[in-house]
């Protein structure tokens, strides 16, 4: 059995270093066992923060700890079962009392220092002396940098990193399908005009002198497609553009779109145009958004091609 975790170490990283949390703190739980405290490792922060700094709110506490407020309140929660902490009761705002150190939680901060915080802290002392010198230097520059840029945006401006746009071949004659029968099926009905081009691509849009496109996401595989298809006197529809809705609002059909319209004027498209529904709003506004407007003439001169096209449009750029 390979681990995954460690085989795609940064996709994986929080789960490791989560992974890595557990192993230790369930390490250190047994020496807290061993002291007689009834503590977990978890709420060890909680307790050093109000001993260092004095009492605190909760909104401070998490300031301070820099972790989730609802795993503070859990924490804080616990302890005042267990009669270590107390709350100031002077405020009808949750976040405005005051959690301060009881004489029992003063008492068992001091003996966990004794048997398990230095014990532990020598313990890790030890295995990072094994380590480069720089690794707790690194998990500081590791959070600052997570802090000033969150992964999630990280991710949605890299992308399109991610993502290629690569022509028709007969092993992708399949995606092609798959992809606009989604979303024919969802909003339409499939029209035989529909079938003709899904069921025999490089017949109807290959062969005739066309192209088609298509959108792979790195380790996922053809997520979104687009065809160009000669409509004779230099005329190019730009039809059977789809994203699979599980690839939806990553801007991969922007993407697409852009690289088709390049295609498109590469092939001397004049007009280069599309038909489509009102139903298909967000589609709309994207064509719209890189350059396409509406346009009556290639309505009344192409419309009649679809029974559910009442828009169409020609690119201007």
């Amino acid at each position: 059995m390979t681990d995954i975790v460690s085989e795609r170490a940064a996709l994986f990283l929080g789960s490791r270093l989560k992974r890595l949390a557990e192993r230790m703190q369930s390490q250190v739980t047994r020496l807290v066992e061993k002291a007689d405290l009834p503590l977990q490792p978890s709420h060890m922060p909680v307790l050093g923060t109000l001993d260092r700094d004095g009492p605190q709110t909760i909104g401070a506490l998490t300031e301070a700890m820099q972790v989730a407020q609802p795993t503070v309140t859990r924490a804080v929660a616990r302890l005042t079962e267990l009669g270590l902490v107390e709350t100031n009761r002077e405020h009808r705002d949750q976040r405005h009392k005051t959690i301060r150190l009881t004489p029992a939680g003063r008492e068992a901060l001091d003996r966990a220092k004794m048997l398990v915080w230095n014990r532990a802290e020598a313990a890790v002392e030890e295995v990072l002396a094994d380590l480069d010198p720089s690794f707790l230097d690194q998990l500081t520059r590791l959070e600052a940098l997570l802090a000033q840029e969150p992964l999630d945006v990280r991710a949605a401006r890299r992308l399109e990193a991610g993502v290629s746009v690569v022509e028709f071949t007969d092993a992708l004659a399949p995606a092609f399908r798959t992809i606009n029968m989604e979303w024919l099926e969802d909003m339409y009905a499939v029209e035989p005009v529909d079938l003709k081009v899904l069921d025999h691509p490089r017949t109807a849009i290959i062969e005739a002198g066309g192209a088609i496109l298509f959108a792979v996401v790195d380790g996922v595989g053809p997520v979104g497609t687009c065809a160009l298809k000669p409509s004779g006197g230099g005329a190019i529809e730009l039809t059977k553009m789809g994203v699979l809705k599980s690839a939806r609002g990553a801007k991969i059909g922007e993407a697409l779109l852009a690289a088709a319209i390049a295609r498109a004027q590469a092939m001397g498209a004049a007009p280069l145009y599309l038909l489509s529904n009102r139903k298909s709003a967000a589609a709309i506004h994207l064509y719209e958004k890189l350059g396409f407007v509406h346009d009556a003439t290639i309505m009344a001169r192409y419309g009649a091609a679809y029974e559910r096209c009442d828009v169409a449009m020609a690119y201007r750029g």
